[in-house]
């Protein structure tokens, strides 16, 4: 094993990560900034797979206030409303710096002013975008400033294993790191660490993110004692591309801006069906939708394929193609004509609004180790409205890459790791190499249909339970299969392992919490508790893992600003 030492350690490449990075080293140019992502800087992550936009209140039609009534409402009275609060404030900053400072070139009206396309869930037209490619074009422009900045290393292609406390445990050492390219174990000690990696829900059947995404910083902080809130809120994109179950493109996103500008879903009646579900249609929220979606294949109602269909031609083909440029192609090359056509969608693991509680200043209950981006808990409550996502990356990264160099100034010294624990996690990572070959990728597909069946968009009591039963079976089975070859360099069914247990770990965490929320809220749909209970007495539920055993209790929501009934919107305040 190799010992490496930084200032700073920063796990994850996306916005969160490159933002942090970009802040800490303006906020002191001094520091030793260590940048780690387990695939190419700027080539993997979620944030750049952004296609919808960046929700901000810019219009002078619109307010902070506004956006964050749309924060909290949908996220039906569960989120953190500090961090909410915080979140629509530095958003303005934050998109202002995207553009002066990193180079950023978003869509604009005639007037010259920012461009904001319909989101579902919001009651103004606030998303702001680069076409239907958005994340690409952010973190492509960070990239660049991250590469020109020599005091930022970077460790590419390096898995995050294992949160090393002191050896006295009261704060973080550093992180054990896996060198996919080599094999080799490297420590690295830092006098603070941002947990970045990104959630990504790739337990299920159709999910959207990519295949890397195996939740590590949320298993890695479960394993370190960490407290996680709200992870029974799995948020599912309504309309995943539905193409076929031998490509990797199935659970693909079609953005919400496609249903924002208009489009129709139809079922294989071709009834227009959203109406049955909701006075909106298909511009109420995205848990409403799914749960439509849902329904619709649940009465067998369904496409060829078993989704529905998605229906943009009505606006015009050449209008389509030109707005939503992206998303035609994609189609287009799964052999789908969305500007003039229809395409099969699906529901889609898409967001886990669940994370690690944190502060305001995106500090952890581990001294030393901070959190941004989607393994931060509590922003988004029960759902996260599209275009809230890439926000929240992008202002809580910046806090975090300046609180971490605050921290450091009053925290000077590294810490000693706890050795044994760090040999411990080195065997726990090298367990296949002594088991009997198996099949790693069976058991894979297990837990997606197990996790979509049972833990899916519509749960009930005898589902969940069942779901934890085939979770501990299939983890079981896991421990007992081993990997085919012994070469560590470059072992991609060793990795597929270390992922799936990550996987499995954390999607216990969803089903626990699940079963202890009986009510529906949110992304949360109990078909056993239908009702969404009493919002002045709201709770969250927060799980920890001590001495082997999950311990899950409901943690009342603090409403600093505004409570259930109230607002914060001024009555003469124009409505669009």
């Amino acid at each position: 094993m190799e010992r490496i030492t930084t200032d700073i350690l920063i796990l994850g490449s996306g916005g969160a990560g490159l933002f942090a990075a970009l802040h800490a080293h303006a906020a002191n140019p001094d520091l030793n900034i260590t940048l780690a992502t387990k695939g190419l800087l700027g080539k993997c992550g979620c944030t750049r797979m952004v296609q919808g936009g960046y929700n901000v209140a810019l219009n002078p039609g619109d307010s902070i206030e506004r956006h964050f009534m749309d924060t909290i409402e949908g996220g039906k009275w569960l989120p953190h409303q500090e961090l909410a609060w915080t979140l629509v404030n530095k958003a303005v900053e934050r998109v202002q710096e995207l553009e002066n400072e990193i180079g950023c070139f978003f869509d604009r009206n005639p007037d010259g002013t920012l461009h904001g396309k319909a989101f579902a869930g919001q009651t103004f037209d606030r998303t702001v975008h680069k076409g239907d490619l958005t994340g690409i074009e952010i973190i492509s422009r960070l990239m660049e400033q991250v590469w020109a900045s020599p005091g930022i290393g970077k460790f590419e292609e390096h898995r995050a294993l294992a949160l090393i406390p002191s050896q006295d445990g009261a704060s973080l050492s550093g992180v054990l790191m896996l060198d996919i390219r080599t094999g080799t174990f490297r420590f690295i000690q830092a006098k603070a660490v941002l947990l970045a990696t990104g959630g990504g829900p790739t337990m299920y059947r159709y999910h959207t993110p990519s295949g890397d995404k195996s939740m590590d910083g949320l298993a890695m902080a479960l394993r370190a004692g960490l407290p996680l809130r709200d992870m029974e809120m799995v948020q599912f994109h309504p309309t995943g591309l539905l193409a076929g179950k031998d490509t990797r493109m199935t659970g693909t996103v079609l953005e919400e801006g496609l249903r924002g500008a208009g489009g129709h879903l139809l079922n294989g009646a071709m009834h227009r069906f959203m109406g049955d579900y909701d006075e909106r249609y298909e511009r109420a929220t995205r848990d409403i939708v799914s749960r439509g979606i849902y329904a619709e294949m649940k009465a067998g109602r369904t496409t060829p394929n078993g989704g529905v269909y998605i229906r943009m031609s009505h606006l015009g083909p050449e209008i389509v193609a030109t707005k939503f440029k992206g998303m035609v192609k994609r189609c287009h090359d799964c052999g789908f004509d969305l500007a003039g056509g229809l395409v099969e969608v699906v529901p889609t693991a898409h967001y886990l609004m669940g994370g690690i509680v944190c502060e305001v200043d995106t500090s952890t209950a581990l001294p030393g180790l901070f959190v941004a981006g989607e393994d931060a808990g509590g922003i988004h409550g029960a759902n996260r409205l599209g275009g809230n996502g890439v926000a929240n990356s992008t202002v809580f990264g910046g806090i975090a890459g300046d609180e971490m160099v605050i921290w450091i100034k009053a925290n000077p010294r590294l810490r000693a790791p706890n050795e044994d624990l760090l040999a411990e996690e080195i065997s726990r990572a090298l367990h296949p190499f002594r088991q009997p070959t198996g099949n790693v990728n069976m058991l894979r597909e297990s837990l997606l249909d197990t996790m979509w069946d049972s833990v899916g968009v519509v749960r009930d009591a005898p589902g969940l339970e069942r779901g934890l039963r085939e979770i501990d079976a299939i983890e079981t089975e896991l421990l007992q299969t081993g990997v085919p070859d012994t070469d560590r360099r470059f072992n991609m069914t060793w990795q597929d392992w270390l992922s799936l247990r990550s996987l499995c770990e954390t999607s216990r965490v969803i089903a626990y919490a699940a079963l202890t929320r009986r009510n529906s809220r949110g992304a949360h749909f109990r078909s056993d508790f239908p009702e969404p209970g009493d919002l002045a007495t709201s709770c969250y539920t927060e799980v920890c893992l001590r001495d082997g055993r999950f311990e899950v209790q409901e943690q009342p929501v603090l409403f600093t600003r505004v409570k259930p009934g109230e607002t914060l919107l001024v009555t003469s305040q124009p409505v669009e």
